[in-house]
């Protein structure tokens, strides 16, 4: 069948995210540097962010609980308090950055505006999410735009049932194989990976062979034509 409906992901596929949590990253390396070399920090980081991951879910508050948790795990709580409030003022910052699109998002939106139903797919913190569509100046361009606490099998068809949607008429673009494409790929959608070129190490996915369902665009502007060889299938 056709597809009808294309939803897109929000960070690092309509606007930059990742590298921005990559920034403060360095400079959690840099502030625990008397204590852990860059590469053990980052991995004890990952460690504590995996461990609160069913606790404290997706985004920047998240991210900065875990990051405040670690650094006074890897120095034996000798961090002075001044560190911890100056990790607070980087989670403000985060939380305040403007939002940057990605170069080709105006066109890709304007290539498939009217030929499908869109909507927007992004998870995370709900009030740092709605504020993140927001001001990007996209929400007229969609007819749907949802804010979910993850991306799974579950959610996927809980909101194609609220929408009244078929799998088979269903696609999902995000730079995520594990978020964007296999839940929906298995489901009976379509997935389309853009990559970007940092991904969360915990996004990652150990088997990438999704199936025929699960394409690849080199970028953005490339997933009006993919559509097209779908709908010829």
């Amino acid at each position: 069948m056709p597809i009808t409906t294309l939803a897109f992901d929000g960070d690092d596929t309509l606007w930059h995210s990742e590298t921005h949590f990559a920034v403060t990253t360095d400079r959690m390396i840099e502030l625990v540097a008397p204590w852990i070399e860059g590469n053990l920090a980052v991995d004890a980081l990952l460690d504590v962010e995996r461990r609160n991951l069913s606790i404290f879910g997706y985004g920047v508050k998240a991210f900065i609980l875990s990051m405040i948790e670690t650094v006074i795990e890897v120095t034996d709580g000798q961090i002075p308090s001044a560190e911890i409030h100056k990790m607070i003022a980087w989670a403000k910052e985060l939380l305040d950055h403007p939002v940057e699109l990605m170069s080709d998002v105006p066109a890709t939106l304007d290539a498939v505006a009217g030929r499908y139903q869109l909507m927007v797919i992004t998870k995370g913190d709900l009030l740092h999410q709605e504020s993140k569509v927001a001001r990007s100046g996209l929400s007229e361009r969609f007819d749907a735009i949802e804010i979910v606490a993850d991306k799974d099998i579950a959610t996927y068809e809980r909101i194609l049932q609220r929408h009244g949607i078929s799998p088979s008429e269903f696609a999902m673009v995000g730079n995520s194989l594990r978020s964007d494409v296999a839940p929906v790929v298995a489901l009976g959608g379509w997935g389309i990976h853009v990559p970007f070129h940092l991904t969360w190490a915990l996004e990652h996915l150990e088997n990438d062979d999704l199936g025929a369902h699960a394409l690849t665009a080199a970028g953005l502007r490339d997933v009006p034509e993919i559509l097209e060889r779908i709908g010829t299938e």
